[in-house]
């Protein structure tokens, strides 16, 4: 797998422009915020993209600002779908999924965010380096800010390599700021409805980097990532938020998580490049293993965390069987 931190040119080779995007957007009772969202699709410097919207249910007016931004655009432009109703990673892939999704990248998208002018044009520009054949995922940090729209800050700024060895103990970034090529779609595709995921950005970081894909990580934020009541899963951006998932991981949701992942990942384990397969043998062995045995297993596995203090964190919760 090669990884790279990336500064994309900012415009487009005129090979790039025509390449045709597909936005993967999911709606749940989100009015409060969306229109703003949408106008910031809408302004994309990137034009060839077409964006579908798998709704899970909402029962406030969001459904009325979907319709109404697809009879400005166009519905070819704009596509209403339903989603599946059972949570909002599998409403996700229900789209990435769907045979009738066709493009040459896939980006996923939050109903309450505001990406940047130039979001999918960065993500291209690097992607589109990459053989076609090689699954191929961009992601970025992200510019936080409150209900309101202010500034509050940036998610952590990750500066070790991406890497399956980090993937299984960690997700590098939101699925917000995922563009992906058609290679990874498809390899995401092939886990089953029935498998548990924990998040789809997880997922994908695990996949594109255990079966020998590139991973892109851009230090510089490409939208802005809104916080607020009703995030599923805000940033990590403060200590209260980092004492939070320490709380999480000493509370036994790490390891449910960590097994959520492996079971996923025991679907598609035929898929995974020599190097990660080991690397998960010895991880998975290092779980049910005495302590000793334990932490020299996950020594063996090369499993790391992006901070030195998320490190000490994961080599405590190994300790007392966290994870």
């Amino acid at each position: 797998m090669s990884s790279t931190n990336v500064s994309p040119p900012s415009s487009l080779p005129a090979g790039e422009a025509g390449l045709h995007v597909a936005i993967l957007l999911t709606t749940y009772n989100g009015a409060r915020f969306l229109d703003e969202q949408l106008s910031s699709i809408a302004q994309q410097t990137h034009r060839q993209w077409t964006l579908y919207i798998s709704d899970d249910g909402s029962s406030d007016s969001t459904l009325v600002i979907i319709k109404r931004f697809q009879q400005r655009l166009g519905s070819d432009r704009v596509r209403l779908l339903h989603g599946p109703r059972i949570g909002f990673a599998q409403n996700f892939l229900s789209l990435v999924r769907n045979p009738e999704i066709e493009a040459d990248f896939f980006s996923f998208c939050d109903q309450d965010d505001v990406w940047f002018p130039d979001k999918l044009q960065r993500a291209i520009t690097r992607i589109a380096c990459t053989s076609a054949k090689s699954p191929a995922v961009y992601c970025s940090r992200t510019r936080l800010i409150d209900e309101g729209g202010s500034f509050i800050g940036h998610s952590p700024l990750f500066a070790r390599a991406p890497s399956f060895k980090n993937a299984l103990v960690q997700s590098l970034a939101g699925a917000n700021t995922m563009v992906l090529n058609k290679a990874a779609r498809t390899l995401l595709a092939t886990v089953p409805p029935t498998a548990p995921v924990v998040s789809h950005d997880w997922l994908c970081y695990l996949l594109v980097s255990g079966c020998g894909g590139h991973v892109f990580y851009d230090a510089e934020p490409t939208l802005n990532y809104r916080q607020h009541g009703g995030n599923l899963i805000g940033s990590n951006n403060s200590m209260r938020d980092r004492l939070t998932r320490v709380r999480m991981m000493f509370g036994g949701t790490f390891r449910e998580w960590t097994e959520k992942n492996l079971t996923a990942l025991r679907t598609c384990a035929g898929l995974l490049d020599e190097r990660s397969g080991v690397a998960l043998a010895r991880f998975e062995a290092a779980r049910d293993a005495n302590l000793l045995r334990r932490l020299y297993l996950l020594k063996k596995a090369g499993v790391y965390r992006q901070t030195g203090f998320g490190t000490v964190g994961l080599i405590i919760a190994a300790s007392i069987r966290r994870i």
